[in-house]
């Protein structure tokens, strides 16, 4: 009976540690691929609405 006893006892805090652990990779890896995309963010530049979008934009984007 005591395994069974100590097993209950010990449940909750096994599934807080467990839950713990897996909200740690997960925001590990939601910080790994921020990184990442924050470097290709930095480079892409915004359109301003009110400019229209013209042919010579959509070709050669550098331009200006």
């Amino acid at each position: 009976m005591g395994i069974h006893y100590d097993y209950k006892s010990t449940k909750s805090a096994k599934l807080m540690e467990k839950q713990a652990k897996r909200e740690k990779k997960l925001a590990e890896k939601k910080a790994k691929r921020l990184a990442k995309e924050g470097f290709k963010k930095k480079d892409e530049k915004l359109l301003d609405a009110s400019k229209p979008i013209t042919l010579d934009f959509l070709t050669n984007p550098d331009k200006e």
